[in-house]
Protein backbone atom coordinates (compact mmCIF):
# COMPACT_ATOMS: atom_id res chain seq x y z
CA UNK A 1 0.00 0.00 0.00
CA UNK A 2 1.44 3.17 -0.74
CA UNK A 3 1.61 6.10 1.96
CA UNK A 4 1.84 9.48 0.67
CA UNK A 5 2.30 12.33 2.79
CA UNK A 6 0.43 15.47 1.42
CA UNK A 7 0.10 19.10 2.29
CA UNK A 8 -2.94 20.46 1.20
CA UNK A 9 -3.17 24.11 -0.28
CA UNK A 10 -5.42 26.17 -2.34
CA UNK A 11 -4.34 26.57 -5.73
CA UNK A 12 -5.23 29.00 -8.60
CA UNK A 13 -7.29 26.91 -10.95
CA UNK A 14 -6.00 28.72 -14.30
CA UNK A 15 -2.81 29.17 -15.83
CA UNK A 16 -1.79 31.52 -18.50
CA UNK A 17 0.48 31.58 -21.08
CA UNK A 18 3.76 28.98 -20.81
CA UNK A 19 2.97 26.17 -18.55
CA UNK A 20 5.25 23.16 -17.29
CA UNK A 21 5.31 20.20 -16.12
CA UNK A 22 7.59 17.56 -14.90
CA UNK A 23 7.74 13.95 -14.61
CA UNK A 24 10.62 12.66 -12.42
CA UNK A 25 11.61 8.75 -13.10
CA UNK A 26 14.14 6.21 -11.26
CA UNK A 27 15.06 3.41 -13.13
CA UNK A 28 17.79 1.73 -11.96
CA UNK A 29 18.26 4.29 -8.37
CA UNK A 30 22.03 1.90 -8.15
CA UNK A 31 23.10 3.94 -11.04
CA UNK A 32 21.97 7.49 -9.29
CA UNK A 33 20.46 8.65 -12.29
CA UNK A 34 16.85 10.75 -12.19
CA UNK A 35 15.69 10.63 -15.38
CA UNK A 36 13.59 14.51 -16.17
CA UNK A 37 10.74 15.04 -18.64
CA UNK A 38 10.08 18.63 -19.03
CA UNK A 39 6.67 19.49 -21.03
CA UNK A 40 6.15 22.86 -21.76
CA UNK A 41 2.69 23.80 -22.68
CA UNK A 42 1.57 27.05 -24.76
CA UNK A 43 4.87 27.92 -26.11
CA UNK A 44 4.76 30.98 -28.68
CA UNK A 45 8.92 31.44 -29.17
CA UNK A 46 10.73 30.46 -31.91
CA UNK A 47 13.90 29.74 -29.10
CA UNK A 48 12.87 28.66 -25.42
CA UNK A 49 15.99 29.01 -23.03
CA UNK A 50 15.52 26.39 -20.46
CA UNK A 51 18.13 26.99 -16.82
CA UNK A 52 19.17 25.13 -14.51
CA UNK A 53 19.43 26.92 -10.69
CA UNK A 54 23.37 27.40 -9.56
CA UNK A 55 22.58 27.48 -6.22
CA UNK A 56 19.90 26.71 -3.64
CA UNK A 57 17.87 28.96 -1.38
CA UNK A 58 19.35 28.96 2.45
CA UNK A 59 23.09 27.26 1.49
CA UNK A 60 24.87 30.50 0.31
CA UNK A 61 27.33 29.24 -2.33
CA UNK A 62 27.27 28.83 -6.34
CA UNK A 63 27.18 24.90 -6.90
CA UNK A 64 26.69 24.67 -9.94
CA UNK A 65 23.88 21.88 -10.64
CA UNK A 66 24.61 22.02 -14.34
CA UNK A 67 27.22 19.61 -13.70
CA UNK A 68 25.25 16.93 -13.07
CA UNK A 69 23.09 17.43 -16.01
CA UNK A 70 23.68 15.08 -18.94
CA UNK A 71 22.87 15.37 -22.91
CA UNK A 72 20.04 17.47 -22.85
CA UNK A 73 17.23 16.62 -25.53
CA UNK A 74 14.06 17.93 -26.66
CA UNK A 75 11.10 16.47 -28.90
CA UNK A 76 7.56 17.55 -30.26
CA UNK A 77 4.85 16.39 -28.65
CA UNK A 78 4.70 13.44 -31.18
CA UNK A 79 8.10 12.23 -30.10
CA UNK A 80 10.34 14.72 -33.34
CA UNK A 81 13.19 15.47 -32.03
CA UNK A 82 14.62 19.25 -31.75
CA UNK A 83 17.44 20.54 -31.66
CA UNK A 84 19.45 21.71 -28.53
CA UNK A 85 22.36 24.08 -28.11
CA UNK A 86 24.24 25.52 -24.89
CA UNK A 87 24.35 28.37 -24.12
CA UNK A 88 25.73 29.36 -20.91
CA UNK A 89 27.08 27.27 -17.97
CA UNK A 90 23.89 26.35 -16.91
CA UNK A 91 21.17 27.55 -20.00
CA UNK A 92 20.42 25.60 -22.80
CA UNK A 93 18.38 27.08 -26.78
CA UNK A 94 15.95 24.93 -27.70
CA UNK A 95 14.95 25.75 -31.64
CA UNK A 96 11.68 25.09 -31.32
CA UNK A 97 10.07 26.73 -34.65
CA UNK A 98 6.41 26.87 -34.65
CA UNK A 99 6.23 23.95 -32.01
CA UNK A 100 4.26 24.82 -28.75
CA UNK A 101 4.05 21.73 -27.05
CA UNK A 102 7.48 20.33 -26.60
CA UNK A 103 8.90 17.57 -24.32
CA UNK A 104 12.51 18.43 -22.89
CA UNK A 105 14.50 15.11 -21.54
CA UNK A 106 17.82 15.18 -19.47
CA UNK A 107 19.45 13.05 -16.83
CA UNK A 108 20.98 14.11 -13.37
CA UNK A 109 23.31 12.38 -11.81
CA UNK A 110 22.47 12.31 -7.66
CA UNK A 111 25.23 11.01 -5.00
CA UNK A 112 25.80 13.95 -2.77
CA UNK A 113 24.18 12.77 0.55
CA UNK A 114 23.32 16.47 2.04
CA UNK A 115 20.06 18.67 2.96
CA UNK A 116 20.93 20.28 -0.04
CA UNK A 117 21.50 18.31 -3.22
CA UNK A 118 19.64 15.53 -4.72
CA UNK A 119 20.91 11.66 -3.74
CA UNK A 120 19.60 8.32 -5.09
CA UNK A 121 20.83 4.88 -4.57
CA UNK A 122 19.05 1.63 -3.93
CA UNK A 123 18.19 2.84 -0.32
CA UNK A 124 16.19 6.19 -1.13
CA UNK A 125 16.12 8.84 -3.23
CA UNK A 126 15.99 12.61 -2.08
CA UNK A 127 14.77 15.53 -4.24
CA UNK A 128 16.40 18.90 -3.76
CA UNK A 129 14.38 20.89 -6.79
CA UNK A 130 16.90 23.56 -7.56
CA UNK A 131 19.80 20.38 -8.08
CA UNK A 132 16.79 18.68 -10.41
CA UNK A 133 14.27 20.93 -12.30
CA UNK A 134 15.29 23.30 -14.86
CA UNK A 135 12.79 26.10 -15.35
CA UNK A 136 12.44 29.17 -18.09
CA UNK A 137 11.61 32.77 -17.52
CA UNK A 138 7.97 32.96 -18.38
CA UNK A 139 7.34 29.71 -16.81
CA UNK A 140 8.60 30.55 -13.14
CA UNK A 141 5.19 32.14 -11.89
CA UNK A 142 2.94 29.67 -13.44
CA UNK A 143 1.73 27.03 -11.97
CA UNK A 144 1.70 23.48 -12.43
CA UNK A 145 2.23 20.14 -11.59
CA UNK A 146 5.34 17.34 -11.29
CA UNK A 147 4.83 13.60 -11.58
CA UNK A 148 6.89 11.16 -9.19
CA UNK A 149 7.45 7.46 -10.69
CA UNK A 150 8.65 6.02 -7.87
CA UNK A 151 11.19 2.70 -8.01
CA UNK A 152 9.26 0.07 -7.67
CA UNK A 153 11.15 -0.65 -4.13
CA UNK A 154 9.92 2.71 -2.95
CA UNK A 155 6.69 2.84 -1.54
CA UNK A 156 6.21 6.37 0.52
CA UNK A 157 6.72 9.93 -0.82
CA UNK A 158 6.93 12.71 2.19
CA UNK A 159 7.17 16.10 0.38
CA UNK A 160 5.04 19.39 1.56
CA UNK A 161 3.81 19.42 -2.24
CA UNK A 162 0.06 19.56 -1.94
CA UNK A 163 -1.12 16.16 -3.98
CA UNK A 164 -3.55 16.33 -7.21
CA UNK A 165 -6.24 14.71 -5.65
CA UNK A 166 -8.54 14.44 -9.20
CA UNK A 167 -5.44 12.89 -11.16
CA UNK A 168 -5.71 9.31 -11.95
CA UNK A 169 -2.56 7.90 -13.98
CA UNK A 170 0.34 6.79 -13.42
CA UNK A 171 2.68 7.70 -10.90
CA UNK A 172 1.91 9.92 -8.01
CA UNK A 173 0.99 13.86 -8.99
CA UNK A 174 1.60 16.70 -6.82
CA UNK A 175 0.78 20.23 -7.75
CA UNK A 176 3.05 24.19 -7.71
CA UNK A 177 1.75 26.86 -7.22
CA UNK A 178 5.26 28.19 -9.00
CA UNK A 179 8.64 27.38 -9.52
CA UNK A 180 9.81 29.07 -6.06
CA UNK A 181 7.47 26.42 -4.44
CA UNK A 182 8.78 23.44 -6.65
CA UNK A 183 12.35 24.27 -5.36
CA UNK A 184 11.21 24.73 -1.57
CA UNK A 185 9.33 21.73 -0.97
CA UNK A 186 11.93 18.64 -0.79
CA UNK A 187 11.29 15.05 -1.68
CA UNK A 188 11.71 11.74 0.49
CA UNK A 189 11.06 8.73 -1.85
CA UNK A 190 11.72 5.85 -0.06
CA UNK A 191 10.62 3.44 2.55
CA UNK A 192 11.14 6.01 5.53
CA UNK A 193 9.19 5.63 8.66
CA UNK A 194 6.76 7.80 9.16
CA UNK A 195 4.94 9.63 12.14
CA UNK A 196 2.78 12.72 12.98
CA UNK A 197 2.05 15.19 15.74
CA UNK A 198 -0.37 17.94 15.99
CA UNK A 199 1.33 21.43 17.64
CA UNK A 200 0.20 24.85 17.53
CA UNK A 201 -2.73 23.61 15.43
CA UNK A 202 -0.40 22.54 12.91
CA UNK A 203 -0.56 19.14 11.80
CA UNK A 204 3.18 18.04 11.61
CA UNK A 205 4.86 14.72 9.59
CA UNK A 206 8.23 13.45 10.78
CA UNK A 207 9.46 11.31 7.48
CA UNK A 208 12.69 9.29 9.30
CA UNK A 209 15.16 7.93 6.63
CA UNK A 210 18.14 5.73 8.22
CA UNK A 211 18.17 3.30 11.31
CA UNK A 212 18.85 5.22 14.32
CA UNK A 213 18.48 4.99 18.46
CA UNK A 214 15.27 7.41 18.35
CA UNK A 215 12.19 6.98 19.77
CA UNK A 216 9.08 8.00 18.10
CA UNK A 217 7.08 8.32 21.48
CA UNK A 218 9.87 10.22 22.75
CA UNK A 219 10.03 12.31 19.56
CA UNK A 220 6.39 13.02 19.49
CA UNK A 221 6.29 14.47 23.25
CA UNK A 222 9.65 17.15 22.85
CA UNK A 223 9.29 18.21 19.18
CA UNK A 224 5.66 19.64 20.08
CA UNK A 225 7.43 21.55 22.62
CA UNK A 226 9.42 23.58 20.34
CA UNK A 227 6.70 23.96 18.34
CA UNK A 228 4.86 25.41 20.16
CA UNK A 229 7.49 27.38 22.05
CA UNK A 230 8.46 29.07 18.50
CA UNK A 231 4.98 29.91 17.92
CA UNK A 232 4.85 31.46 20.44
CA UNK A 233 7.22 34.07 19.84
CA UNK A 234 5.83 34.94 16.86
CA UNK A 235 1.97 34.78 17.75
CA UNK A 236 0.95 32.51 15.11
CA UNK A 237 1.87 29.94 12.61
CA UNK A 238 1.21 30.49 9.10
CA UNK A 239 1.52 26.65 8.59
CA UNK A 240 -1.65 24.02 7.87
CA UNK A 241 0.90 21.38 7.61
CA UNK A 242 4.77 21.29 8.12
CA UNK A 243 6.97 18.25 6.80
CA UNK A 244 10.59 17.04 8.56
CA UNK A 245 12.74 15.15 6.52
CA UNK A 246 15.10 13.87 8.42
CA UNK A 247 18.49 11.43 7.37
CA UNK A 248 20.32 9.57 9.81
CA UNK A 249 22.93 9.10 8.36
CA UNK A 250 27.05 8.75 9.88
CA UNK A 251 27.99 11.78 8.96
CA UNK A 252 25.18 14.57 9.85
CA UNK A 253 25.43 17.89 8.31
CA UNK A 254 22.79 19.99 10.06
CA UNK A 255 19.66 21.36 8.36
CA UNK A 256 18.36 23.39 5.58
CA UNK A 257 15.18 25.46 6.24
CA UNK A 258 12.17 25.67 3.77
CA UNK A 259 8.41 27.40 3.94
CA UNK A 260 6.78 24.41 5.07
CA UNK A 261 9.40 21.90 5.66
CA UNK A 262 12.96 21.49 6.55
CA UNK A 263 15.53 18.72 6.51
CA UNK A 264 17.93 17.61 8.81
CA UNK A 265 20.73 15.38 8.61
CA UNK A 266 21.62 14.17 11.88
CA UNK A 267 23.80 11.23 13.22
CA UNK A 268 22.31 7.83 13.52
CA UNK A 269 23.13 7.41 17.29
CA UNK A 270 22.24 11.22 17.97
CA UNK A 271 19.20 10.43 20.17
CA UNK A 272 20.37 9.82 23.48
CA UNK A 273 22.47 12.12 26.11
CA UNK A 274 23.82 15.18 25.21
CA UNK A 275 23.63 14.82 21.49
CA UNK A 276 19.36 14.21 21.77
CA UNK A 277 19.35 18.09 23.05
CA UNK A 278 21.76 18.95 20.07
CA UNK A 279 19.51 17.15 18.01
CA UNK A 280 16.25 19.26 19.59
CA UNK A 281 18.63 22.22 19.31
CA UNK A 282 18.98 22.08 15.40
CA UNK A 283 14.84 21.66 14.99
CA UNK A 284 14.46 24.65 16.82
CA UNK A 285 16.99 26.01 14.19
CA UNK A 286 15.19 25.07 11.21
CA UNK A 287 11.52 25.63 12.74
CA UNK A 288 12.36 29.10 13.67
CA UNK A 289 13.41 29.59 10.08
CA UNK A 290 9.87 28.65 8.81
CA UNK A 291 9.39 32.67 10.20
CA UNK A 292 13.21 34.05 10.50
CA UNK A 293 13.97 33.95 6.71
CA UNK A 294 11.26 32.60 4.75
CA UNK A 295 8.98 35.36 5.70
CA UNK A 296 11.10 37.79 7.78
CA UNK A 297 13.37 38.54 5.32
CA UNK A 298 15.81 40.87 3.63
CA UNK A 299 14.17 42.13 0.30
CA UNK A 300 17.28 39.98 -1.48
CA UNK A 301 15.79 36.96 -0.13
CA UNK A 302 13.04 36.21 -2.89
CA UNK A 303 11.39 36.55 -5.08
CA UNK A 304 15.37 34.44 -6.13
CA UNK A 305 17.73 34.71 -8.76
CA UNK A 306 18.67 31.80 -9.53
CA UNK A 307 21.48 32.70 -12.15
CA UNK A 308 23.56 33.76 -9.86
CA UNK A 309 24.71 35.27 -5.96
CA UNK A 310 22.24 37.17 -3.90
CA UNK A 311 23.85 39.41 -1.65
CA UNK A 312 22.35 40.48 1.64
CA UNK A 313 24.39 42.48 4.42
CA UNK A 314 21.75 40.74 7.02
CA UNK A 315 22.77 37.31 7.19
CA UNK A 316 23.33 38.24 10.61
CA UNK A 317 20.22 38.75 11.41
CA UNK A 318 18.64 35.33 9.32
CA UNK A 319 20.92 33.21 11.00
CA UNK A 320 22.55 34.96 13.72
CA UNK A 321 18.85 35.70 15.20
CA UNK A 322 17.90 32.17 14.36
CA UNK A 323 21.01 30.76 16.30
CA UNK A 324 20.17 32.80 18.93
CA UNK A 325 16.69 31.68 19.39
CA UNK A 326 17.48 27.96 19.12
CA UNK A 327 19.58 27.99 22.50
CA UNK A 328 16.89 30.43 23.95
CA UNK A 329 14.02 28.14 23.28
CA UNK A 330 15.67 25.44 24.68
CA UNK A 331 15.54 27.06 27.36
CA UNK A 332 11.66 28.13 27.54
CA UNK A 333 11.00 24.56 26.93
CA UNK A 334 13.22 23.60 29.93
CA UNK A 335 15.85 21.10 28.07
CA UNK A 336 17.95 24.27 29.12
CA UNK A 337 18.67 25.13 32.81
CA UNK A 338 19.19 28.72 33.31
CA UNK A 339 22.83 27.97 34.30
CA UNK A 340 23.84 26.12 30.90
CA UNK A 341 21.95 28.44 28.90
CA UNK A 342 24.34 31.56 30.43
CA UNK A 343 27.20 28.60 29.83
CA UNK A 344 26.13 28.70 26.16
CA UNK A 345 26.28 32.54 25.86
CA UNK A 346 29.16 32.98 27.50
CA UNK A 347 31.00 30.56 25.08
CA UNK A 348 29.29 32.39 22.21
CA UNK A 349 31.02 35.69 22.62
CA UNK A 350 34.31 34.39 24.05
CA UNK A 351 34.10 32.53 20.62
CA UNK A 352 33.62 35.85 18.59
CA UNK A 353 35.58 37.94 20.71
CA UNK A 354 38.45 35.11 20.68
CA UNK A 355 38.61 35.23 17.03
CA UNK A 356 41.20 37.19 15.40
CA UNK A 357 39.61 37.55 12.41
CA UNK A 358 36.28 39.32 14.42
CA UNK A 359 39.08 42.50 14.50
CA UNK A 360 39.27 42.48 10.88
CA UNK A 361 35.69 41.66 8.91
CA UNK A 362 32.54 43.44 10.52
CA UNK A 363 29.69 40.99 11.14
CA UNK A 364 27.53 42.84 8.13
CA UNK A 365 30.82 42.20 5.42
CA UNK A 366 30.79 38.82 6.40
CA UNK A 367 27.01 38.03 5.56
CA UNK A 368 27.71 40.03 2.27
CA UNK A 369 30.48 37.52 1.28
CA UNK A 370 29.14 34.61 2.60
CA UNK A 371 29.00 33.62 -1.12
CA UNK A 372 32.84 33.58 -1.70
CA UNK A 373 34.21 33.16 1.64
CA UNK A 374 32.17 31.64 4.61
CA UNK A 375 31.73 28.40 2.49
CA UNK A 376 35.30 28.71 0.49
CA UNK A 377 37.47 28.65 3.99
CA UNK A 378 41.01 28.40 3.74
CA UNK A 379 44.10 27.86 5.99
CA UNK A 380 44.14 31.82 6.52
CA UNK A 381 40.29 32.49 6.95
CA UNK A 382 40.46 32.23 10.99
CA UNK A 383 42.78 35.65 10.73
CA UNK A 384 40.17 36.98 8.65
CA UNK A 385 36.86 36.31 8.89
CA UNK A 386 33.85 35.92 11.45
CA UNK A 387 30.76 33.52 11.13
CA UNK A 388 27.37 35.47 10.86
CA UNK A 389 26.29 32.90 13.12
CA UNK A 390 28.39 33.19 16.33
CA UNK A 391 28.57 37.00 15.94
CA UNK A 392 24.80 37.51 15.04
CA UNK A 393 23.63 35.49 17.25
CA UNK A 394 25.62 37.10 20.25
CA UNK A 395 24.34 40.51 18.82
CA UNK A 396 20.56 39.27 19.22
CA UNK A 397 21.41 38.66 22.48
CA UNK A 398 22.24 42.37 22.88
CA UNK A 399 19.63 43.61 21.47
CA UNK A 400 17.18 41.22 23.30
CA UNK A 401 18.94 42.82 26.40
CA UNK A 402 18.38 46.65 25.42
CA UNK A 403 14.69 46.03 24.36
CA UNK A 404 14.06 44.58 28.00
CA UNK A 405 15.89 47.29 29.70
CA UNK A 406 14.78 50.18 27.91
CA UNK A 407 10.95 48.40 28.34
CA UNK A 408 11.82 47.79 31.97
CA UNK A 409 10.79 44.15 31.29
CA UNK A 410 7.28 44.60 29.42
CA UNK A 411 8.86 43.80 25.82
CA UNK A 412 12.16 41.58 24.59
CA UNK A 413 13.07 40.50 21.11
CA UNK A 414 9.74 38.92 20.21
CA UNK A 415 8.02 41.68 20.42
CA UNK A 416 10.13 43.22 17.25
CA UNK A 417 9.71 40.13 15.54
CA UNK A 418 6.38 40.38 15.62
CA UNK A 419 6.29 43.63 14.28
CA UNK A 420 8.80 42.89 11.27
CA UNK A 421 6.47 39.76 10.28
CA UNK A 422 3.44 41.78 10.56
CA UNK A 423 4.65 45.29 8.78
CA UNK A 424 6.65 43.40 6.08
CA UNK A 425 5.73 39.90 5.63
CA UNK A 426 1.81 40.16 6.16
CA UNK A 427 1.60 43.53 5.22
CA UNK A 428 3.62 44.84 2.28
CA UNK A 429 3.73 41.72 1.13
CA UNK A 430 8.00 41.93 0.54
CA UNK A 431 11.28 41.72 2.28
CA UNK A 432 12.89 44.77 4.37
CA UNK A 433 15.94 46.67 3.32
CA UNK A 434 18.83 46.64 5.44
CA UNK A 435 17.88 50.82 5.71
CA UNK A 436 14.97 49.48 6.69
CA UNK A 437 15.62 46.99 9.47
CA UNK A 438 17.47 49.66 10.96
CA UNK A 439 15.00 52.44 11.04
CA UNK A 440 12.64 49.56 12.54
CA UNK A 441 15.11 48.82 15.40
CA UNK A 442 15.68 52.41 16.46
CA UNK A 443 11.58 53.01 16.35
CA UNK A 444 10.74 49.84 18.31
CA UNK A 445 13.84 50.82 20.78
CA UNK A 446 12.97 54.03 21.26
CA UNK A 447 16.26 55.26 20.42
CA UNK A 448 19.30 56.03 17.88
CA UNK A 449 21.03 52.77 16.36
CA UNK A 450 23.63 54.19 14.28
CA UNK A 451 26.56 54.23 16.62
CA UNK A 452 25.80 50.85 17.64
CA UNK A 453 25.42 49.79 14.06
CA UNK A 454 28.74 51.52 13.23
CA UNK A 455 30.59 49.98 15.85
CA UNK A 456 29.34 46.53 16.17
CA UNK A 457 27.56 45.81 12.60
CA UNK A 458 29.57 47.71 10.39
CA UNK A 459 32.19 47.90 12.35
CA UNK A 460 34.65 45.21 14.63
CA UNK A 461 34.40 46.87 17.91
CA UNK A 462 34.77 44.94 21.19
CA UNK A 463 30.84 44.76 22.25
CA UNK A 464 30.80 46.30 25.90
CA UNK A 465 28.84 43.66 27.55
CA UNK A 466 28.36 45.01 31.13
CA UNK A 467 26.98 47.99 29.66
CA UNK A 468 24.10 46.07 28.36
CA UNK A 469 23.98 42.74 30.91
CA UNK A 470 24.02 44.37 33.67
CA UNK A 471 20.87 46.23 33.47
CA UNK A 472 18.95 42.42 32.51
CA UNK A 473 20.30 40.81 36.15
CA UNK A 474 24.26 39.27 34.84
CA UNK A 475 27.44 40.55 36.29
CA UNK A 476 29.81 40.80 33.60
CA UNK A 477 34.04 40.38 34.50
CA UNK A 478 36.72 40.54 31.93
CA UNK A 479 38.59 37.99 32.22
CA UNK A 480 40.96 38.54 29.14
CA UNK A 481 43.97 36.62 29.05
CA UNK A 482 47.67 37.99 28.09
CA UNK A 483 49.27 34.64 27.99
CA UNK A 484 52.05 32.99 25.86
CA UNK A 485 51.13 31.89 22.55
CA UNK A 486 53.35 30.04 20.14
CA UNK A 487 50.36 31.09 17.47
CA UNK A 488 50.34 27.65 15.22
CA UNK A 489 48.38 24.50 15.93
CA UNK A 490 49.65 21.11 14.41
CA UNK A 491 47.85 17.65 13.78
CA UNK A 492 49.52 14.36 13.09
CA UNK A 493 49.02 13.35 9.30
CA UNK A 494 50.57 10.04 8.38
CA UNK A 495 53.15 10.30 11.47
CA UNK A 496 54.17 13.49 10.58
CA UNK A 497 53.36 17.15 12.72
CA UNK A 498 52.08 19.15 9.66
CA UNK A 499 50.89 23.00 10.66
CA UNK A 500 47.16 23.42 10.23
CA UNK A 501 47.18 27.39 10.88
CA UNK A 502 49.27 30.04 11.92
CA UNK A 503 47.48 33.44 13.68
CA UNK A 504 48.54 36.88 12.38
CA UNK A 505 50.38 38.77 14.33
CA UNK A 506 51.69 35.25 16.21
CA UNK A 507 55.12 33.86 17.16
CA UNK A 508 55.14 31.15 14.45
CA UNK A 509 54.30 33.62 12.10
CA UNK A 510 57.44 35.87 12.97
CA UNK A 511 59.59 32.78 12.58
CA UNK A 512 58.72 32.05 9.62
CA UNK A 513 56.34 29.06 9.99
CA UNK A 514 53.78 28.60 7.37
CA UNK A 515 50.71 26.45 6.86
CA UNK A 516 51.46 22.66 5.49
CA UNK A 517 55.21 22.98 6.83
CA UNK A 518 55.86 19.67 8.66
CA UNK A 519 57.36 20.30 12.53
CA UNK A 520 60.46 17.73 12.58
CA UNK A 521 62.33 18.97 15.96
CA UNK A 522 62.41 21.62 18.51
CA UNK A 523 65.57 22.14 20.72
CA UNK A 524 67.65 19.02 19.58
CA UNK A 525 64.78 16.66 19.81
CA UNK A 526 62.76 14.85 17.70
CA UNK A 527 59.24 15.70 18.29
CA UNK A 528 55.20 14.29 17.78
CA UNK A 529 52.31 16.25 18.02
CA UNK A 530 51.98 15.58 21.44
CA UNK A 531 55.37 16.42 22.64
CA UNK A 532 55.43 19.75 20.15
CA UNK A 533 52.49 21.10 21.80
CA UNK A 534 53.42 20.05 25.39
CA UNK A 535 56.86 21.64 25.03
CA UNK A 536 54.78 24.85 23.68
CA UNK A 537 52.85 25.10 26.11
CA UNK A 538 55.58 25.09 28.86
CA UNK A 539 56.89 28.10 27.47
CA UNK A 540 56.60 31.57 29.17
CA UNK A 541 57.05 34.92 27.70
CA UNK A 542 60.00 36.06 25.55
CA UNK A 543 62.00 32.07 25.72
CA UNK A 544 62.95 31.23 22.63
CA UNK A 545 63.27 27.66 20.85
CA UNK A 546 65.07 25.86 17.84
CA UNK A 547 62.27 24.30 15.57
CA UNK A 548 63.59 21.91 12.47
CA UNK A 549 61.20 22.62 9.69
CA UNK A 550 61.04 20.28 6.49
CA UNK A 551 59.05 22.38 3.26
CA UNK A 552 59.05 21.17 -0.19
CA UNK A 553 61.75 18.00 1.19
CA UNK A 554 63.95 20.68 2.56
CA UNK A 555 65.52 21.03 6.14
CA UNK A 556 65.85 24.31 7.39
CA UNK A 557 66.03 25.40 11.27
CA UNK A 558 63.94 28.76 12.30
CA UNK A 559 63.96 30.29 15.65
CA UNK A 560 60.59 31.17 17.35
CA UNK A 561 60.47 33.92 20.20
CA UNK A 562 57.32 33.38 22.66
CA UNK A 563 54.94 36.53 22.57
CA UNK A 564 52.30 37.16 24.73
CA UNK A 565 48.58 37.09 23.41
CA UNK A 566 45.65 39.01 24.64
CA UNK A 567 42.35 37.10 23.92
CA UNK A 568 39.23 38.81 25.18
CA UNK A 569 37.41 36.65 27.62
CA UNK A 570 34.43 37.22 29.47
CA UNK A 571 32.46 35.72 32.68
CA UNK A 572 28.70 36.01 32.76
CA UNK A 573 27.41 34.88 36.46
CA UNK A 574 23.89 36.12 37.80
CA UNK A 575 23.62 39.01 39.70
CA UNK A 576 21.15 39.51 42.33
CA UNK A 577 20.00 42.52 41.24
CA UNK A 578 17.83 42.92 38.38
CA UNK A 579 16.25 39.90 39.17
CA UNK A 580 13.06 40.60 37.46
CA UNK A 581 14.56 41.49 34.17
CA UNK A 582 16.79 38.37 34.38
CA UNK A 583 14.04 35.54 34.43
CA UNK A 584 11.95 37.87 32.01
CA UNK A 585 15.03 37.12 30.23
CA UNK A 586 15.39 33.33 31.09
CA UNK A 587 11.92 32.32 31.28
Amino acid sequence: MKQIILLILCLPTFAFGMTVSYELRMPKPQNHYYEVQMNISGNEDAQVEVKMPVWTPGSYLVREFSKNVNLVKAFTKDGKSISVTKKSKNAWIINAGKEKDIQVKYEVYAFELSVRTPFLDLTHGFVSGSGVFMYTEKSKNQSGNVTIFPHESFKRISTSLPGDHGYTGLGQRFQFENYDQLVDCPMEIGNQEIFEFTAAGVLHTVAMYGEANYSVEQLKRDMPKIVEAETAVIGKNPNKTYTFIVHNVVDGQGGLEHMNSCVLSVNRWTYAGKQYVDFLNLVAHEYFHLWNVKRIRPVELGPFNYDSENYTSLLWVMEGFTSYYDELILRRTGFYTEEEFLAKLQSSINYVEGTPGSRVQPVAHASFDAWVKAYRPNENSSNTTMTYYSRGSVLASVIDAIIITETDGKKCLDHFLQQLYTTYYEGLKRGFSEAEFKMELAKFVGKNMDEFFAKYVDGTEIIPYKEYYTPVGLNVQDITTNNPSFGASVREEGGKVIVKSVRFGSSAEDAGISVGDEIIGCNGYRVDQAMFEGMMSGMSNFDSCEILVAREEQLFSVKATIKPYKKPQFLLTKSSANEKRLHYWLR
